[in-house]
């Protein structure tokens, strides 16, 4: 039994030969997992006691009145263990490295959050941990890079090329080439070469599935739209897949950065074109010779060329549809949730917030928006208050 490997015409498995071993015995391992009681039940009760699932499903009433339009409910990934929705993989992948008798796992992060997140899982576990960042981040999150250091990880700063998550990942895949026989890779969002879209969906889908339950609990019904962030994908494809044969809308919310006229965003599927980037078929921002341009994000976990397979595919079947918020924009976002809930978060989240913000205003007061709140915003304060003038 193997997985697909394709979502319409985008994945696939574009790899070195040398790597190809090593990504098959992933598939083998996450196949024999999957549907085993003991791996799940060990999971199950780790999501229950040391990530703290079900996170809450909270009803915004003070944003809601504040906008006047839309019933907004957030679903506080913030609140889970480490800050974000990132432990949901970290630590199902965690397990996998584990039951494969790898001793070590090498990671890649961009706002650091997948970095603490697998860190959190290599110590729980007893897992050595490497993890790749890229200059540019490591500059604007330096309390996760402590965090991870922490945490027992050692933190390599990658000095190549733009210095931020693209290339932390080409040095992952670098350091994986030469050390998978017990090494485990672990992607932290739905991108790169099969499995591991699915796996880390599958991970995440349990942000949707609990999602689901909960809205119908607490409502009686489905809710009208679903909106998350969007960078690699993996909080917004937890919360959709759930939700994919519901008559539900979805959007997800891009990076617009500096604005999609100047060039200097990263805005994969609003804007981007097919082409072939870290052994997967994606949408990216690339130029009429396929090179990849430059990306730019206030949110470092926003900031990258491209956007998941399956996203890719959701995207161009217009299944969801694919907004930008813009640096500003996310900015107005970050204070406007900090001031009405007194909840700080994640840039990356309050670009989903600022989109809400305009969403809301056009639906009915009937009308249900659930909200994916991926991160909590201590990360990002120094930064803000920086770029405000007020440190």
């Amino acid at each position: 039994m193997t997985l697909s490997s394709y979502f319409g015409n985008f994945g696939g498995f574009y790899i070195p030969e040398v790597l190809v071993a090593a990504f098959k015995q992933v598939e083998r391992e996450y196949i024999r997992l999957r549907n085993d009681d003991e791996f799940n039940a060990r999971l199950d009760k780790l999501r229950a006691q040391y990530i703290g699932r079900p996170t809450p499903l909270y009803f915004a009433e003070r944003l809601s009145e504040e906008l006047g339009g839309a019933r907004i409910y957030l679903k506080r990934e913030d609140l889970a263990h480490t800050g974000s929705h990132k432990i949901n993989n970290a630590l199902g992948q965690g397990l996998l490295a584990e039951a494969m008798g790898k001793t070590r796992v090498t990671a890649e992060t961009g706002a650091g959050q997948h970095g603490v997140a697998t860190a959190t899982a290599c110590a729980l576990l007893g897992l050595d941990c490497e993890v790749f960042m890229g200059a540019v981040d490591v500059e604007r999150q330096r309390l996760n890079c402590f965090r991870m250091n922490l945490l027992g990880a050692k933190v390599n700063v990658v000095e190549n090329g733009s210095k931020t998550l693209k290339d932390a990942i080409n040095e992952a895949m670098r350091d994986f080439a030469s050390t998978s026989d017990h090494t485990h890779y672990l992607i932290g969002s739905v991108i790169g070469p099969h499995p591991y879209p699915t796996i880390v969906r599958d991970f995440q889908s349990v942000i949707g599935k609990e999602a689901r339950e909960q809205i119908i609990k607490e409502e009686g019904r489905l809710p009208d739209a679903l909106v998350a962030c969007v960078g690699g994908g993996s909080n917004a494809m937890g919360l959709f897949h759930p939700f994919l044969d519901d008559p539900v809308k979805m959007y997800g919310v891009e990076a617009g950065g500096c604005g999609i006229d100047t060039g200097l965003h990263s805005a994969s599927a609003s804007v981007g074109t097919p082409g072939v980037l870290h052994g997967s078929r994606i949408l990216l921002i690339q130029d009429e010779e396929g090179q990849i341009r430059e990306t730019h994000s206030i949110a470092a976990g926003l900031d990258y060329p491209g956007v998941g397979p399956e996203h890719s595919y959701l995207a161009v079947m217009g299944r969801a549809l694919y907004q930008s918020i813009n640096d500003q924009e996310a900015v107005q976002g970050f204070h406007l949730l900090s001031e009405t809930e007194g909840i700080v978060p994640a840039l990356e989240s309050a670009h989903a917030i600022a989109f809400v913000a305009k969403l809301a205003t056009e639906m009915d007061r009937d009308q249900i928006i659930v909200v994916n709140l991926s991160g909590r915003g201590d990360k990002d304060v120094e930064q803000i208050a920086r770029m405000e003038g007020r440190l």
